[in-house]
């Protein structure tokens, strides 16, 4: 059982990926982080001594804090966010125990720039269907929760990812792209190792409604049919990336939790009994 003001690494593995889950901090002393340098999906990097400067930022939010063992460091950056208006826990056992259970996690190396508010900065094609809805849902929800996403002319991807620091993705050339028969999104999850049989089943199923490759999975068609409806639906790209969030956390949790369930109705013949 968790001690005081902690989370176990079950419970959080449950919450990583999903809308409302906690923001979490990894405040690790540079020696540990160099000696590991992945981070837990959505995690953030800060010192103990910026988490704590910052504490007013994080007032109202959940937030878990993960150092290496999950002994005094994340122990008393949780007590001053606490001081500070948020509700803050330590993970049972910090980073180490995470590692040691073969849960996900980032390598460092594979996460672009971020700006100066510290948020990675993104960039496609405006007018997304299926693959610039479903890359920003991943990044969002399991690599940088703060993650801005551009939408611009065709022509002018590159050159606004030059003039802005952004990452460029699905458009040709780029390192975040179509790769031999999978999609941008199959991309991401191979570069920032991700690969859960959660996840794996939702990039099946984008890669079939983004290719035209409906017969690798019988969902892929009704993803089809639901991004075009949101095309026609939003007048704005970022309306529909908002609306799309909302169909592609369905999808996962319908990937995580539910793939065996099924359902039917029988009409009641007459005579039966109530």
């Amino acid at each position: 059982m968790p001690g005081f003001a902690c989370i176990s690494i079950d419970k959080l593995a449950r919450l990583v990926g999903l809308p409302h889950g906690p923001t979490i901090l990894d405040v690790r002393v540079p020696e540990d982080f160099a000696r590991d340098p992945r981070l837990l999906p959505g995690s953030r990097r800060l010192s103990h001594a910026e988490a704590v400067d910052g504490a007013a930022h994080f007032a109202g939010r959940s937030v878990v804090v993960v150092c290496e063992r999950g002994a005094k460091l994340s122990h008393g950056v949780a007590a001053w966010l606490r001081h500070g208006g948020a509700d803050a826990v330590v993970l049972e056992g910090g980073f180490r125990a995470w590692a040691e259970a073969g849960l996900p996690m980032i390598p460092a190396a594979a996460l672009p720039p971020r700006d100066a508010a510290g948020r990675t900065v993104w960039v496609t094609r405006a007018r997304p269907k299926i693959d610039r809805i479903a890359c920003p849902w991943l990044i969002r929800r399991f690599v940088d929760p703060d993650a801005v996403f551009l939408f611009v002319a065709p022509g002018e991807v590159e050159a606004v990812a030059e003039r802005f620091g952004a990452t460029p993705f699905d458009v040709e050339g780029v390192r975040f792209t179509h790769r031999g028969a999978g999609c941008s999104f199959d991309a991401l999850l191979q570069d920032f190792e991700l690969s859960t049989p959660p996840l794996d089943r939702v990039a099946a199923i984008v890669r079939g409604a983004d290719t035209d490759r409906p017969d690798l999975a019988p969902e892929a068609a009704g993803l089809l049919a639901l991004s075009l409806g949101l095309s026609r639906m939003h007048a704005t790209d970022l309306a529909q990336l908002d609306a799309g969030m909302v169909l592609y956390d369905a999808l996962y949790r319908w990937a995580r939790d539910a793939t065996g369930e099924t359902h039917d109705w029988v009409a009641r013949r007459p005579g039966m009994a109530s």
